[in-house]
């Protein structure tokens, strides 16, 4: 089984300290390292910076011009947010039992027909990501052959009625392909990524968008992707990414109950590990794809991305996933019985386009 030496991983506020030979999946908020804020968007004094060229030097007035990274913390998942293709660089979420559980403490679960989409206003109005973009993108598209996704699903932010609110910023939001793919087998891995916490304690998932290229009848390799909005300024990816980390008790060591919660054990307990990456064009796949045939590296996603999801410490004490637990989609087609019951049920629906 695996086990972990000295080390620390900080990924987008999912903080995991690893001790000797220990894997410590939960910290209360007081311990988590800082995650810093986003830079100012305008500052009364103006701000003069040098770089350094190998002519000598240039100062540019306002500041170092970017790429800025706009770091995004919810009530349930991280972000962060790119300026340039106007949605999610990645989205970061723990997920474990308690968290999903449709009954939280004091029955305060959301309730998703009282959520909208909004505009984030943290972000500067010239990188913002807008509700007219996807108003118009609607009207480009009234067969809904793209539809808006949402990064970090609001079934996995039942705790709370904020929880599950922010799940609806812009910034949260990316265009998917609509039949086939974001109300069918997208749908079915964010599902099965739920379905592991009945197998692992603690399951860390990062979901990203990507652009790959593709060899086309020249053959030269290309990324061609679509922009949607008026004047087109949303980015659609190509490909969606979910890597997961999933922990849950090591028995081949002996095992104690969290004090805080016996349904879990102790932080101090060993853990085994297991770690995957599927990466999935943003195109119709049919319900009865193999799950396992879209099994990607992590690092393939990482050096696609830009993105160093997890330490090379990490990565080579952890398992594979599907060697470890069953990797399989269940099919239910729910946006069908909607379908059915009638225009009364989708009544509530929102003006724009999506499955959450």
């Amino acid at each position: 089984m695996p086990t972990l030496g000295p080390s620390l991983l900080f990924a987008a506020g999912l903080t995991l300290g690893i001790g000797a030979g220990v894997l410590y999946p939960r910290r209360s908020r007081d311990e988590l390292p800082p995650i810093p804020p986003p830079p100012p968007t305008s500052s009364k004094k103006e701000i003069i910076k040098s770089i350094a060229l190998p002519s000598g030097s240039v100062r540019l007035h306002g500041g170092f011009p970017g790429p800025t990274p706009d770091i995004i913390q919810r009530t349930a998942y991280t972000a962060a947010y790119d300026r340039r293709l106007r949605h999610p660089a990645w989205t970061a979420e723990h997920l474990t039992a308690a968290s999903l559980a449709k009954t939280p403490p004091l029955n305060l679960n959301g309730d998703r027909s009282k959520s909208v989409f909004m505009e984030d206003e943290g972000i500067p109005e010239m990188f913002r990501a807008k509700l007219s973009d996807c108003a118009s993108f609607s009207s480009i598209y009234p067969s809904a052959t793209h539809v808006l996704t949402i990064g970090v699903p609001a079934a996995d932010a039942k705790i709370s009625q904020q929880a599950m609110d922010e799940t609806f910023f812009l910034t949260n939001i990316a265009p998917q392909v609509g039949d086939g793919f974001n109300r069918h087998y997208w749908a079915y891995v964010e599902d099965f990524c739920r379905r592991l916490t009945t197998n692992f304690e603690d399951v860390y998932v990062f979901t990203v968008p990507l652009y790959l290229p593709s060899r086309h009848p020249d053959g030269k390799w290309r990324v061609v992707y679509e922009v949607i909005g008026d004047p087109p300024s949303v980015s659609v990816p190509t490909h969606f990414a979910k890597v997961v980390l999933a922990s849950r008790p090591d028995f081949s060591y002996p095992q104690s109950p969290s004090k805080g919660d016996k349904m879990v054990t102790a932080t101090s307990s060993v853990k085994e590990l297991a770690m995957g990456a599927f990466v999935l064009p943003n195109q119709e796949i049919p319900d009865g794809a193999d799950l396992r045939s879209f099994i990607a590296p992590v690092e393939s996603v990482e050096r696609a991305s830009g993105l160093q999801l997890f330490n090379t410490n990490l990565k080579s004490k952890s398992r594979q996933l599907c060697a470890v637990t069953q990797c399989q989609v269940i099919v239910r087609r729910f946006d069908d019985a909607r379908k059915e019951l009638g225009p009364s049920v989708q009544g509530r629906k929102s003006s724009v386009k999506e499955r959450s």
